[in-house]
């Protein structure tokens, strides 16, 4: 597949959508791109920014000319396109999807009888952000890409199509659609969930005059940022998803019975493990690839609470040309070592910035 000889389609152009023709448009530059949203905002902008030669803001029988059509769309939404697509496109087209569920969509391409030219496809990235004004051309670099081809997927096609998705910087693996379904479930659906809880949790606890909420502010608030990701989307997930959700949340709320027991019974010991397990495991999770939340790159520098101690940290990085994307002191450092956190764009940004603080005699911490 050389996408400069290509045509390509995108159904639905937000996060993910966006982000990967951009990422085409930046490597395959002579590619044509076309583009169908409700979202008119995101078709204008993409079109003015050079991602897209064309836009539509209804299905055209223009779609029928394209060499792959990514479906980016909420999952029972490009169930619903697949249907208008079959009369459309050309038999040597390929079809993929990009949703976090798997099997429902591999189900309607079956009874479709689409399967020969599908490739389910499921780019582990993402953000507690969305829409095409998030997009960027470099979210899919270094990150697992998930493709699950269906049994009468011709074999040739998804060789291709796994070389073109390495092209564009991602790591290309080949699961079953149970298979897919079930790690997201552990690795972000069920996690989502929580975070949400834990929110939930901390709002019914508040008092009115919003004390919790005003010191949640700092480890709580980032543990819990995929909580504020789009609700839609999320209705969709679960609903696709809820027996494999079902089945871990259900473990899990075994497990915490079996905590709450222990503690009744002040086993220490229990605790320690507990703790000690989980810890363990943690640590040996790999940073270095991208994953389904998006990586925060922040500095927590100890400062002395002077006068113009905050622009001083701000003038040495920015002479160092080092971008930031957010500053301030942490007033809740329950979790956090320093005073002020800073938050930046990328990995190497916040090596570099460390390091120019470092030699300047700051203490400083990388998260």
């Amino acid at each position: 597949m050389n996408a400069n000889h290509m045509t390509i389609g995108f159904i639905g152009l937000g996060l993910i959508g966006g982000s990967i023709a951009k990422t085409i448009r930046r490597i395959h530059p002579d590619s044509i791109i076309y583009g169908f949203d409700t979202n008119t905002d995101s078709l204008k902008a993409a079109k003015e920014d050079g991602t897209l030669n064309q836009y539509f803001e209804t299905f055209d029988s223009t779609f029928s000319s394209c060499d792959i059509i990514f479906l980016c769309a909420p999952v029972s939404n490009n169930i619903e396109y697949l249907k208008e697509l079959k009369d459309i496109v050309s038999e040597n087209c390929l079809l993929t999807d990009v949703g976090s569920v798997k099997e429902p969509i591999q189900t309607a391409i079956k009874e479709l009888d689409m399967e020969t030219n599908f490739i389910g496809g499921h780019p582990m990235v993402g953000s507690e952000k969305s829409g095409y004004a998030y997009a960027n051309d470099h979210l899919l670099e270094n990150a697992y890409y998930f493709l699950t081809p269906s049994e009468r997927t011709l074999f040739q096609l998804t060789t291709k199509f796994s070389s073109f998705i390495q092209g564009l910087g991602a790591l290309a693996v080949s699961l079953k659609p149970e298979e897919h379904d079930f790690i997201t479930a552990a690795i972000s659906h069920v996690p989502h969930i929580v975070a949400a809880e834990l929110v939930h949790l901390v709002r019914r606890a508040d008092r009115n005059n919003g004390m919790l909420k005003q010191l949640a502010a700092g480890g709580f608030k980032d543990i819990t940022r995929i909580a504020s990701s789009s609700p839609v989307m999320w209705e969709q997930i679960c609903e696709n998803n809820s027996s494999n959700i079902r089945t871990l949340l259900t473990s899990m709320i075994h497990d915490l019975q079996e905590v709450i027991d222990q503690l009744d019974n002040k086993n220490g010991a229990y605790v320690n493990e507990y703790f000690k397990e989980a810890g363990e495991y943690r640590n040996s999770v790999p940073d270095h690839s991208i994953g389904l939340f998006d990586k925060v790159h922040k500095l927590y520098v100890h400062i002395p609470d002077q006068p113009g101690t905050i622009a001083t940290v701000a003038s040495l990085l920015a002479f160092n040309s080092i971008s930031l994307k957010n500053i301030g002191i942490i007033y809740n450092r329950e979790f956090e070592e320093g005073v002020l956190e800073i938050v930046l764009y990328d990995e190497e940004s916040c090596q570099k910035g460390a390091q120019v603080l470092e030699e300047r005699n700051y203490i400083v911490h990388i998260r």
